[in-house]
């Protein structure tokens, strides 16, 4: 534990002059802007957000309400509806409203942006909430990308009178502000916050800013595609007397794997080595996604022998980040049809021969014990956080692990039989599991025994004696 260096001074900040410390419980919640285009036919636009969006019902509800209004702009209307929503609903579903306006990855209907700060605002009113910085950096991400320059002012003066004898707090308020413009690709707000970090870092004395800083910068510029910057800055950390540490060069090597400068990443590795850094799953799983992004299967086959000779174990995003790149089995994914291969010799069959050795190297690795259990009361397969390819290929391989163990007479028989996939909650498509329509497609293929469970929709079930006489009769 690092110690705290008192911070004395009233914090100074530049570029812009937030010289209006407005409360935003004193500003009237009036609608933002007007849109600046013409009133959309939401129709169709509008079903295919209420489809795909993971989301409560009760806030499905809320923004079907209120878009016509802000399409309209019927600024009266629009409050009214969000002063309701806000009263009726529990702070879970609020926040969660909130949260979905804010991400980056919404599929929501655009003119819902201009709902953010009416409803954070109304939402920070409410008797439970607690101020929180981080949800203001998101707030103030979005107002800056809708061009609501007197709104973000406003709330980013206020949130700097707050902090700023609170140095440790202003520091991790500008590291979500770099890393909320990074993730919205946002080069305007990021390169300004950035600026006002390292303006912070450089005055401070405290060592546990100039580590947070460092942290978010160096992420921050990697996730922007400016990767040798972000090298760059690791050489300023050691001139300064800090260690970078593994995540700063996990965020280097992926940010140059991202790019294709596969030189440049092995180069970091090399750097980390020699530093008496030794690279872990998560970084060759960063190795492996890089190579997968740019096709170049050989050189993921040569990284899964290099992890297995390293002693660095797979793990299951390792498998999504080695099956995702893989044509055949994604376009089998897209179609599965009677011509979908059951078995893992099937699949071998069909594959080109980087495939083959991918699937290969996966399947003499350990994921598949992993995302089992097996005993006298149930015998289990795990599906959970594989992508659909991942899913597949683990799924026929435990087909034909199960068979091996229900013949040998080594194992015991358990009493249940369960295949976990999960119901959709967290798919894109909210109550749709695309592993799930995948499992069933298989279990109809092969006539298994096993059916969705009851009690939860999300799993198949079979009795362990009714399932070995199905594989013994599927695979003899």
């Amino acid at each position: 534990m690092h110690t705290h260096v008192g911070y004395q001074q009233k914090i100074t900040t530049s570029h812009v002059p937030w010289n209006h410390h407005l409360s935003h419980r004193q500003q009237p919640l009036t609608f933002l802007s007007q849109p600046t285009s013409p009133p959309l036919n939401l129709s169709t636009k509008w079903n295919n957000f209420k489809c795909l969006a993971a989301i409560s019902k009760q806030t499905q509800r809320f923004f079907s309400a209120v878009l016509p209004t802000v399409a309209t702009r019927d600024t009266s209307a629009t409050n009214r509806l969000i002063k309701k929503f806000v009263a009726s609903s529990p702070k879970s579903i609020a926040l969660d409203a909130l949260s979905h306006l804010l991400s980056p990855n919404s599929t929501h209907h655009p003119l819902l942006y201009f709902l953010t700060l009416p409803l954070y605002l109304k939402i920070s009113e409410a008797s439970w909430f607690s101020w929180n910085p981080k949800l203001v950096a998101q707030v103030v991400v979005l107002l800056d990308k809708q061009g609501l320059d007197k709104e973000l002012e406003a709330l980013m003066s206020e949130t700097v009178s707050r902090l700023e004898f609170k140095e440790r707090e202003l520091v991790l308020f500008y590291c979500n502000l770099i890393g909320f413009n990074s993730k919205h690709n946002w080069a305007r707000g990021f390169d300004d916050s950035y600026s006002r970090l390292n303006q912070l870092v450089c005055d401070s004395n405290s060592v546990y800013v100039k580590k947070q800083g460092y942290k978010a910068m160096i992420s921050g510029l990697c996730e922007m595609g400016r990767a040798r910057e972000a090298e760059d800055l690791i050489g300023e950390m050691r001139e300064r007397g800090m260690k970078p540490t593994l995540f700063e060069f996990r965020c280097v090597l992926y940010g140059y794997g991202r790019l294709g400068l596969f030189k440049d990443m092995e180069r970091i590795l090399d750097r980390m080595e020699s530093g008496g850094i030794e690279a872990d799953t998560v970084c060759a799983n960063m190795v492996l996604a890089s190579y997968g992004a740019h096709n170049a299967l050989p050189e993921m086959g040569l990284w899964l022998r290099k992890m297995k000779t390293l002693g660095i174990p797979l793990s299951t995003r390792t498998c999504n980040s080695v099956l995702n790149p893989c044509p055949t089995i994604m376009a089998l994914m897209r179609n599965l049809d009677a011509s979908c291969p059951v078995s893992i010799q099937e699949l071998l069959k069909i594959l080109s021969e980087d495939e083959a050795k991918l699937v290969k190297e996966l399947i003499e690795s350990s994921v598949l014990k992993e995302a089992m259990r097996w005993d006298t009361s149930e015998g289990k397969l795990d599906l959970h956080g594989m992508h659909l390819g991942s899913a597949y290929v683990m799924t026929l391989q435990w087909m034909e692990e199960m068979r091996n163990r229900l013949s040998n007479g080594e194992h015991v028989i358990p009493a249940e039989i369960t295949v976990v996939c999960g119901s959709g909650n967290h798919s894109t498509v909210r109550g749709e599991s695309p592993v799930k329509s995948m499992i069933t497609e298989i279990m109809a293929r092969t006539r298994s025994p096993m059916r969705i469970d009851r009690k939860n929709n999300g799993c198949f079930v079979a009795k362990g004696n009714v399932v070995k006489k199905w594989l013994l009769l599927t695979y003899e």
